[in-house]
């Protein structure tokens, strides 16, 4: 009877000891966003609180990074700004040694994205063409803010030698270089508000700088990935105007490989609590369904993803969006 007692007590602290074991052992779903301070990371951890399952929003150098991470085999799912998301999807600009990525996959699209211009009021820049021979920070290696900048940078004509300066601080460290005078401006593609440009305003006296002109007018009507954007007054403070620019979509994008099964789940536990999800950021506040699914998608949507939006009749069998009244 004591054996019996003795081998009940040892099996039930298995059964006890097991759960815990299994959940820890259990592999989490890793998001790949960018830096700490910027939208992608709190949309991405408020991608994984709609989750019931392990899930970890983790930070990288950006889109770029994370777009060749998924090549890799690295990465599972990852946010990328809409206009490398569309280079890594045919392998042109600064994808084209790598060719198109045919394992590249589109979720749905978020939020816009301008491209925000931030200088010391006591620089002396008040339009874009005022940069030109100051320290400007472009963004590091690998980030979507740094893509953008080139872009911008080559339509305009210019080389690093038309700046006093060029720097590649991550986006977590240019508003604290900025306030030290170690940098005259700052460029962030980036969703608003957003908290590195809010400390960059409050403790630096940073100005919001308008990006806008004929090149700007020009990329808008060449490239179907860049819009026109802005940002609203006040949204910073009480003085700060409506600040007209440039924007791209952010897009959550997979590897092919990925299992659909999870995508699903993410993508259904993100439309059937729709309200909730755009309550985690105010840069999600606008979002539709119609324009996440559409939007900013150059890759092939994910057979995951794909499946939900046919279940909803968002999207055809044959691909196609229907319209809507």
């Amino acid at each position: 009877m004591k054996v019996s007692t003795r081998l009940l007590a040892a099996f039930l602290g298995g059964l006890l000891l097991s759960g815990p074991v299994a959940a820890q052992d259990e592999e989490p779903l890793v998001i790949a966003t960018a830096s700490p301070s910027g939208v992608y990371h709190v949309v991405g951890r408020a991608l994984c609180r709609t989750l019931e399952m392990p899930c970890r929003a983790q930070p990288t150098d950006g889109s770029s990074a994370n777009l060749r991470a998924l090549r890799r085999g690295e990465l599972k799912l990852a946010f990328a700004q809409s206009d490398l998301h569309l280079y890594a999807t045919l392998g042109t600009e600064g994808f084209q040694k790598d060719g198109p990525d045919e394992s590249l996959r589109s979720v749905f699209s978020l939020h816009n994205e301008p491209f925000t211009l931030v200088a010391r009021r006591d620089a002396g820049i008040h339009r874009l063409e005022d940069i030109t021979g100051h320290n400007v920070n472009i963004g590091n290696p690998g980030s979507g803010q740094r893509g953008t900048m080139l872009r911008l940078m080559d339509a305009e004509g210019w080389s690093r030698s038309d700046f006093s300066s060029i720097h590649h601080l991550p986006a977590d460290q240019q508003a604290l270089e900025l306030c030290h005078g170690n940098i005259d401006a700052m460029v962030y593609t980036v969703g608003h508000p957003n908290a590195s440009v809010a400390k960059a305003i409050r403790l630096c006296d940073a100005v919001l700088v308008d990006v806008e002109g004929d090149i700007v007018d020009l990329l808008v009507d060449a490239y179907p990935y860049f819009t026109r954007a802005w940002i609203p007054a006040d949204l910073y403070g009480p003085d700060q105007p409506a600040v007209h620019t440039f924007g791209v979509k952010a897009t959550l994008v997979a590897s092919a490989d990925t299992d659909p099964d999870v995508v699903y789940r993410l993508v259904a536990a993100v439309f059937d609590d729709f309200e909730r999800f755009k309550a985690s950021h105010p840069a999600l506040g606008v979002l539709t369904p119609e324009e996440m699914i559409r939007d900013g998608l150059t890759a092939p949507l994910h057979k995951g993803a794909l499946r939900y939006y046919r279940e909803r009749g968002w999207i055809e069998e044959d691909g196609m969006v229907p319209e809507t009244d």
